[in-house]
């Protein structure tokens, strides 16, 4: 049961990623933190899940070395894994760039914690 919704998750924010993954110059952090908040919640501070963490108000650069970190494959648990499928395609290529990242984890750690 706990597989079946992650795996629900995943495709939920899989399908609607196209609409949010776009350079930063066109997308602001709030527009790309929507992606975020199928499982953080829409304020970053409301997780779906006890295990999924509060990312709202969270240091800039600790939360880009976390997203990095899950791209990689360096941080996987099964929370992680489904982030990945969302920041990742199936081949392995981010669905983000840097600069989207960057814009990102400055929107979150902006907000209210």
């Amino acid at each position: 049961m706990k597989k079946q919704f992650i795996v629900a998750v995943t495709v939920s924010a899989v399908l609607g990623i196209s609409a949010f993954a776009s350079n930063a110059s066109a997308a602001s952090g709030k527009r790309l933190f929507m992606t975020c908040t199928a499982c953080h919640g829409k304020d970053g501070k409301s997780p779906i899940m006890p295990a999924y963490p509060k990312i709202a108000g969270q240091n800039k650069e600790y939360v880009l070395q976390q997203v990095k970190d899950i791209m990689s494959g360096k941080r996987a648990n099964g929370q992680s894994m489904a982030m990945k499928g969302v920041l990742v395609t199936p081949t392995g290529e981010p669905r983000f760039s840097d600069e989207d990242l960057n814009v990102l984890a400055d929107y979150v750690s902006k907000l209210a914690p």
